[in-house]
C-alpha cells in the first residue's frame, strides 16, 4: 500500500480481536490495515503512510513497547494508541512517556476506541501540516542571499533600518532594498510575518550566495 490517506494500522496478534477492531473502525468510516505482529508492521512500513497505530502491548516476538522504541529510533512519528489486557500501570506509563497518545484496556469499549482514533488522527494531521509548513519555509529561506538572510535575522531581533544599516555597514536605503527583496521572496507583506517565519523555521537551510 502506498497512500497518503489516513489509515488506522492495527497491530494485534489475536486474529479475532484484530478482525473485530477492523470491522468496528470500518463501519465508522475509517480505513484500516491489520498486522499480526510488530515485525510485519515494521518491515512493511512506508514513509508515505499517514494515520495512527493501534498497538497491542504484549505480543509474541517483538512487544508493543519494543516496536514503539524502534519507531522512535527511526523517527517514525505515527501517533500510537496502546492496548493492554493486563492493567499494567508501569508498562502503560512507559508507553505514554515514549509518546503514545492514549491507552485502552481490553476488552476495548467501542466509544473509547473511536474517540482515541479521532484524537490520534487529528494529531497526525497537525504534525504533517507543521512538517509541510517547515519544509516550505526552508525552501523559501534557501532563496535568500547571505546579505538578505543577515537583514532578515536582524529584523527578527527587532532592529530598525538605521540600526541594521549600522550593524552591517550599509546604508539605510540598502537595508530597505534588501528587506523588500526578502519580503518578495518569502511572499509576505508585514514585518510580523517575517518574524513568524524566522521563529518557525527548522534548522538553518542552505543559503545561496547569488
Amino acid at each position: 500500500m502506498t497512500t497518503t490517506e489516513q489509515t488506522v494500522f492495527i497491530v494485534e496478534d489475536d486474529p479475532a480481536l484484530r478482525d473485530s477492531l477492523g470491522l468496528l473502525l470500518g463501519l465508522n468510516g475509517y480505513r484500516t490495515q491489520s498486522f499480526g505482529c510488530a515485525e510485519d508492521f515494521l518491515h512493511t512500513y512506508q514513509s508515505s503512510w499517514s494515520g495512527c497505530l493501534l498497538l497491542d502491548i504484549r505480543m509474541p516476538g517483538m512487544s508493543g513497547l519494543e516496536l514503539q522504541a524502534a519507531l522512535l529510533q527511526q523517527s517514525i512519528v505515527l501517533p500510537i494508541i496502546v492496548m493492554t489486557a493486563h492493567g499494567d500501570v508501569p508498562t502503560v506509563r512507559t508507553a505514554l512517556k515514549s509518546g503514545a497518545v492514549d491507552f485502552l484496556e481490553k476488552p476495548v469499549a467501542p466509544d473509547s476506541l473511536l474517540e482515541a482514533v479521532r484524537v490520534a488522527l487529528n494529531v497526525d494531521a497537525a504534525r504533517r501540516r507543521a512538517a509541510h509548513d517547515a519544509q516550505r519555509v526552508d525552501q523559501q529561506l534557501a532563496k535568500l542571499t547571505v546579505r538578505e538572510r543577515e537583514v532578515l535575522e536582524l529584523v527578527a531581533k527587532g532592529l530598525h533600518n538605521r540600526e541594521i544599516a549600522t550593524t552591517l555597514c550599509i546604508s539605510p536605503r540598502t537595508v530597505e532594498v534588501h528587506k523588500a527583496r526578502v519580503m518578495e521572496k518569502l511572499q509576505v507583506r508585514t514585518v510580523s510575518a517575517l518574524v513568524r517565519i524566522v521563529l518557525q523555521k527548522s534548522p538553518p537551510p542552505r543559503i545561496s550566495n547569488s
